[in-house]
C-alpha cells in the first residue's frame, strides 16, 4: 500500500506561536491519520521540519509499501530531496533527523512540494493546534 501523506508548519510571526499539522490517507483517499498540534515558538521553517519529523513517527509503524509526502513548504523539500543547501544550523539539525528517520523507514519515501492550495486540511490542523495551544506529542 502507498501512503499519502501532508504536513504544513504554521508560525504566526517569524519566530512566533506555531503548530503543525499531518495527514496520512491510504490508496483509496481514506484518512489514516489526522493529527494538529501547538509546537510553542518557533521559524515557519522550523515548523515544517517539525511537522515532517511528527508525520516520520506516526508512519513508522505503519505497514505500507511506499510514502509519499506532500508539502507547500519548496524550501524543505528541494532541501529533502537534496536540491538546496541547509544553511541555518537549527534547520541542518533537523534536516539531519530527517535524512535518518526516512533511512530508517521499511518502506519508499517521496517528497513533493504542492501549491498551498492543495494543502488546506494540513494547513487547518497546524492553525487549530496554534489556536488550542495544545501540544503535540512526540515519541
Amino acid at each position: 500500500m502507498i501512503l499519502r501523506a501532508f504536513t504544513d508548519g504554521a508560525s504566526r510571526g517569524n519566530p512566533g506561536e506555531s503548530g503543525i499539522g499531518i495527514i496520512v490517507r491510504d490508496e483509496e483517499g481514506e484518512t489514516l491519520l489526522a493529527e494538529g498540534g501547538y509546537i510553542g515558538t518557533s521559524t515557519n521553517n522550523m515548523a515544517e521540519y517539525t511537522a515532517l519529523i511528527t508525520l516520520l513517527q506516526r508512519v513508522s509503524g505503519m505497514p505500507c509499501g511506499g510514502i509519499i509526502v506532500h508539502s507547500d513548504s519548496e524550501l524543505m523539500v528541494r532541501q529533502v530531496n537534496g536540491q538546496y543547501k541547509v544553511k541555518d544550523r537549527r534547520l541542518k539539525e533537523l534536516h539531519s533527523a530527517v535524512l535518518r528517520m526516512v533511512a530508517s523507514l521499511p518502506c519508499t519515501f517521496e517528497i513533493k512540494h504542492i501549491p498551498r492550495s492543495m494543502n488546506r486540511d494540513a494547513d487547518r490542523l497546524a492553525n487549530e493546534g496554534i489556536d488550542s495551544r495544545r501540544a503535540i506529542a512526540h515519541e
